[in-house]
């Protein structure tokens, strides 16, 4: 078959599918994105040779836990109370929760861009390891989840336009790069990525996020100039924060000297190749959240 129908089909079933766990439910989103999980860390475990099983159980038990915790508290304190005949009646602060999650987070990403940055670094930890498996793979994928509830329900369109946002800026990066490029952003980890390409997805992202803003989260008439800046700004922190999560994605594929985090993909590549933007902008969009809920 030829790659670019591979590619197409490929790319087009995951668009499908992702698109349809969205819309179709909580739960379905939910399953799907857990799935994701159980994939991503398959492929990263290859990448830095870490225990798979011991790494997918980790990941999938913390995620699983959080998720129920944060979003069906009642609904799991009545199971366990069921199950064991107990009567557990105390609540659990989730904005403690939330706190200890996003700050453990934020230093693993830190740590990620330090270890972008760190030329002499060529060879990952054992510590560091698992330390990137909580921190850079498993709790991002909770903060996906937790940024489509938004500061109340579940709400599809957010989770959306953060994908909309994060492929349009993929997209016109490469064709930008591709046609205007002459500058190399980080040559020594992704060759291929340029500044004229960077500023290009950051442009066209930012008319995104006014197209999303105007005519999907909010379209009425008397549609407000707040919600223009809060998209707008989302899409700024997608341009920057989603191209160093690619590239830190990259350093570990250059130090393990393979191409693509896994083939599960045809065309593409793996989980990790598809989700290494979002997974790293995840923690900070839902920061940025917290702040404008406290500062409204």
């Amino acid at each position: 078959m030829n790659e670019t129908l591979k590619r197409t089909i490929s790319g087009a079933v995951y668009i499908a599918l992702l698109l349809t766990s969205i819309l179709f439910s909580t739960e379905s989103f939910i399953i799907l994105f857990g799935i994701f999980l159980i994939i991503t860390i398959y492929e990263y475990s290859n990448l830095v040779n870490l225990n798979k099983i011991f790494s997918i159980l980790f990941g999938t038990l913390l995620y699983s836990s959080i998720v129920l915790v944060s979003h069906y508290q009642k609904q799991t304190i009545l199971f366990i109370n069921n199950l064991f005949k107990t009567d557990i009646n105390s609540e659990i602060n989730i904005q403690q929760l939330d706190v200890v999650l996003l700050a453990i987070t934020l230093v693993v990403s830190i740590k990620c861009i330090l270890f972008l940055f760190y030329d002499s670094v060529q060879k990952v930890s054992i510590s560091s390891k698992y330390l990137y498996l909580l921190g850079y793979i498993t709790l991002p994928f909770v903060f996906i989840v937790k940024i489509s509830f938004g500061t109340n329900d579940y709400n599809p369109k957010i989770i959306l336009g953060l994908f909309i946002l994060i492929w349009t800026n993929d997209t016109f990066a490469y064709l930008v790069g591709k046609s205007m490029g002459k500058h190399k952003l980080f040559e020594r980890v992704s060759p291929k990525k340029t500044i004229e390409g960077f500023l290009g997805g950051v442009v066209f992202a930012a008319f995104a996020g006014f197209l999303i803003s105007k005519l999907y989260i909010q379209p009425k008439p008397d549609f407000s100039s707040k919600s223009i800046l809060i998209w707008t700004i989302i899409a700024l922190i997608v341009s920057v924060f989603g191209t160093i999560g690619d590239l830190i994605e990259s350093k570990f594929k250059r130090i393990s000297g393979v191409k693509d985090s896994g083939s599960i993909m045809p065309g593409h590549g793996g989980i990790l190749d598809r989700l290494d933007s979002v997974i790293f902008v995840a923690p900070i969009i839902f920061l940025f959240y917290q702040i404008l809920y406290y500062v409204s």
